[in-house]
């Protein structure tokens, strides 16, 4: 009985980390977009830029900060 359990958990192990894996490659693979997104100046020609190009760039920064501050548990996601 304990042997069928253990076997359980280890495939669930298993399983959980190849779930992970594969979420942290589609992570990395949107992490290295916005590089080479941002090293392209997001689109915009720099003689072209206008405010809505700056609003566009500081609204899409505003999440990213949102969602990176989630993960270190900073600003309003510190712990209370």
């Amino acid at each position: 009985m304990r042997a069928d359990r253990a076997e359980r958990v280890a495939a669930n192990q298993q399983r959980s980390l190849e779930a992970f894996l594969t979420a942290q490659a589609e992570f990395d693979a949107l992490v290295a977009e916005l590089q080479a997104t941002s090293a392209d100046h997001f689109g915009a020609h720099p003689e072209a830029v206008l405010w809505g190009n700056s609003a566009n760039l500081a609204g899409r920064t505003r999440r990213l900060r949102d969602a990176t501050d989630a993960y270190h548990r900073r600003g309003e996601f510190a712990p209370g």
